[in-house]
């Protein structure tokens, strides 16, 4: 046989082998594992394709007259989905989806205490044009208190219940939205403090709930104390997490493991407490009745060890306005500070990994957006990528900021343009970005599935910002909803209303 083989002259050298590129979909479903960068890439493009997509205004009435929020609202000239507004009585100071993105929760700084079936509030939006009257009577919740709220916070372990509270108020009211009652089912209260004036009675500035127990609550204040109820025992605080100093804590958050408190304060300090539970743990076990803080950082002398950011800017003290743990990456604790400033804290090195300085509203003459105690933006994680969604200090927009724990990502402190360009194909995307809505915005939350954003305004409307639908060709259904949805408002039919 081989008198028929034509032999081959030899090669002056061995030619390396090509490597095919291997098909990312293919290596996904053999082992269903997706590649870190290939979902870097999906996040970049997912965050370019955002936009607002409809707008509710909050026109609810109580008892058959305009709700507060609606009054000011009305007042205030909010009639116009372009006009902004100082940050008044009538914003939206929380909303917060449940677990599985079925209610949406919010409060406004008038005192009113919504829940929707945010299935039925999309579809509504998507059907009828922009700024359309809202049916109330799908509301599954409205209350008026007609005291001022700041917070609210779905209960983990039991969906049906939402708690609410005030930086005015000392209490904790827990409503359930089974019951058709304007009455909470359960009220919880702090004890007073006692200063050089006296009594005093300051109010609370956030909540948190355990994923593993239904009965602890975990509210901060402004006296360096963090309260924890347990429900079944009192409607007093059981034990206090404290700071070793009268520092206002602005914001908290409770690990998923439950083990790790995480608390913020006023001037820019980032506690945390061990609360774990076990015989190796004297946590909860004995009769002191207050915890200090395992760490205590000071974010500024942190900011300050960055020297690109040192170079341009003086940092100084600083005020948190909140803090939120990455739902995709545990380690990555995202903060948000009184002047625009954003960025990330690794909790494993204690060091800040990420940051954004975006221009300050003093630069371009909006003193209505100065930073103030008395208002705390709150911003949000998309679920599945590290997507920082936050409402803008001086525009009418929300910036969505890549915090990539990766240097690849524009936000990192090590981030060199130089050497990420030369793979300029891979990260012409990883950039973040700014979308322009209708009003200014206080508070973000996230759908938990499908990562739609819903931003609460300054004038009581809610925004949804989502993927641009996009009609199928010869389908006049659905070119005609989508015309609909993108229509303004003046151009409303008076009789849907």
């Amino acid at each position: 046989m081989e008198k028929y083989l034509i032999p081959v002259a030899p090669a002056s050298q061995n030619p390396k082998p090509s490597r095919r590129q291997q098909w990312q979909r293919i290596l996904f479903e053999l082992n269903g594992k997706v590649d870190r960068k290939s979902l870097q890439n999906a996040s970049a493009l997912l965050t370019q394709s955002y936009s607002m997509v409809m707008g509710f205004p909050h026109t609810y009435h109580d008892n058959g007259r305009p709700c507060a929020a609606h009054i000011n609202w009305f007042r205030g000239g909010s009639f116009s989905f372009n006009n902004r507004n100082l940050i008044g009585s009538e914003a939206v100071s929380a909303l917060e989806f449940d677990r599985k993105g079925v209610y949406l929760a919010s409060v406004t700084k008038s005192g009113c205490l919504t829940v929707h079936d945010f299935e039925d509030l999309f579809y509504e939006g998507k059907v009828f044009p922009l700024g359309f009257k809202e049916d109330e009577e799908k509301l599954l919740l409205h209350i008026s208190t007609h005291n001022r709220l700041d917070v609210v916070r779905w209960n983990i372990c039991n969906q049906n219940e939402v708690a609410s509270t005030s930086l005015k108020s000392s209490e904790v009211r827990i409503y359930d939205i089974g019951y058709i009652s304007s009455e909470p089912v359960d009220v919880l209260s702090k004890r007073s403090t006692i200063s050089m004036h006296g009594y005093s009675q300051r109010g609370l500035s956030d909540i948190a709930f355990s994923s593993s127990d239904n009965s602890r609550l975990y509210a901060s204040d402004f006296s360096g104390v963090v309260n924890v109820w347990d429900r079944r025992l009192s409607g007093l605080p059981c034990h206090e997490l404290r700071t070793n100093c009268s520092d206002a804590i602005t914001s908290i958050k409770l690990n998923a493991d439950n083990q790790v408190m995480f608390g913020a304060s006023k001037h820019g300090f980032i506690y945390m407490w061990d609360i774990r539970g076990g015989r190796s743990s004297t946590a909860f076990q004995n009769n002191t009745e207050y915890y200090s803080p395992l760490v205590s950082v000071k974010l500024a002398t942190e900011l300050g060890k960055i020297t690109s950011l040192k170079a341009q800017s003086n940092v100084h003290l600083k005020e948190i306005h909140s803090i939120d743990i990455n739902p995709s990456c545990q380690y990555q604790l995202a903060f948000h500070l009184d002047d625009g400033w954003s960025g990330v804290f690794d909790v494993n090195s204690l060091r800040v990994t990420h940051v954004h300085c975006p221009p300050p509203a003093w630069l371009r003459d909006n003193i209505d957006c100065l930073g103030n105690i008395c208002h705390l933006r709150k911003p949000s994680w998309l679920p599945n990528y590290s997507i920082y969604a936050i409402g803008s200090e001086s525009d009418d927009g929300i910036h969505l900021l890549d915090f990539y724990p990766d240097r690849s990502s524009p936000c990192h402190v090590n981030f060199d343009e130089e050497i990420e360009g030369t793979n300029q194909v891979q990260h012409q995307h990883r950039q973040n970005k700014f979308i322009p809505l209708s009003e200014g915005v206080t508070a973000c939350t996230v759908h938990p599935l499908t990562g739609t954003i819903v931003a609460g305004t300054k004038s009581s409307s809610l925004l949804v910002i989502s993927q641009a639908s996009v009609s199928c060709p010869g389908d006049d259904h659905c070119q005609r909803c989508n015309s609909n949805a993108t229509k303004a408002p003046e151009h409303v039919d008076a009789s849907q209303d």
